[in-house]
């Protein structure tokens, strides 16, 4: 099994290969995101910029057309004889009127033109700021594919994991005929039994490089497993099914946690439930280290299963 569970030097590599790229897949769908977000936002400021552009170039043309108008209007009442002043004045101050609101719409048309620019720049520089993103995105997640794929067929273990599998009730009987609290170690503070502490190590550290932290429970003695079967309410210590206690609860001498080929895993300090990641993730890869779920107790994994 341990030779099994180590694999060559490119399976291991592509491993950690395949951890630093699904960080990286995750950032850049992030910035995907974000880039798509500002993309937008500069689309809907060119759209308000474009129809400000439009408003103001049509009311500039109407004050000229008016201004126009003014003088034309002033010339007739110049020409007309005999001269009235204060017709010249009124077309005179008519024409200073709309004098004043035409340099006032050319401000405020020069002042749009230059927003639309600047939004036409925006929208431009966003655009290609998304094409960008998505591209790195697109090409991460492709070369995460076929990275995957390589995995897979650098993955040898299956024979050897069917070959543990089905030795492991005989295992399981030879531990704990001289089984011996000495024949235990300790994995990152999780207690199991030696001869699966390389797999169980490899299965966090391997979990870990996924975004799945994963702990839990370890080996007990058998006096806590019986303290166990009086917390969780079993009608009798050594005789009652475990099904028949308030929590399943394995009867003295028989549970796996006493010799240390079982782990009541946790991740976050919560105990795994069948929707949580943890849960997922061992049910997904488990198998790859010689452990199995007990499907009525979706935190209780074993080298047997039960």
């Amino acid at each position: 099994m341990r030779q099994s569970l180590t694999g060559s030097p490119e399976y291991i590599a592509l491993r950690r290969t395949l951890a630093t790229q699904r960080a990286t897949l995750v950032n850049q769908a992030a910035g995907v995101t974000t880039a798509r977000l500002a993309h937008d936002t500069a689309q809907t400021g060119l759209t308000a910029a474009v129809t400000a552009d439009g408003t103001s170039r049509t009311r500039l043309a109407i004050s000229i057309e008016a201004l126009t108008s003014a003088k034309n209007t002033r010339t007739v009442v110049l020409q007309q004889r005999p001269r009235k002043e204060a017709a010249v004045t009124r077309a005179q101050a008519a024409v200073t009127a709309a004098a004043k609101t035409v340099t006032a719409d050319r401000a405020v048309a020069r002042q749009s033109a230059a927003l639309l620019r600047t939004a036409l720049g925006t929208a431009l520089a966003t655009t290609g700021d998304l094409d960008t993103a998505t591209t790195a995105w697109q090409t991460t997640s492709d070369r995460l594919r076929v990275n995957q794929q390589k995995l897979v067929a650098l993955d040898t273990s299956a024979e050897t994991r069917a070959q543990a599998a089905a030795i492991s009730g005989t295992v399981v009987n030879e531990i704990r005929t001289g089984f011996a609290t000495t024949d235990t170690t300790t994995v990152y503070g999780i207690t199991v039994h030696k001869s699966v502490a390389f797999a169980f190590k490899r299965m966090l550290d391997d979990a870990k490089s996924d975004g799945v932290v994963l702990s839990g429970g370890g080996f007990r003695t058998r006096q806590r497993q019986i303290e166990l079967r009086k917390i969780n309410g079993c009608p009798d210590i050594y005789t009652a099914p475990p099904s028949s206690c308030r929590v399943p609860t394995a009867i003295p001498g028989r549970s796996l946690h006493e010799i240390g080929l079982a782990v009541d895993m946790t991740s976050g300090g919560s105990t795994l439930t069948s929707g949580s990641a943890g849960f997922k993730w061992l049910s997904a890869h488990a198998d790859e280290y010689g452990y199995e779920n007990l499907p009525s107790e979706p935190w209780h994994w074993s080298i047997t299963g039960s």
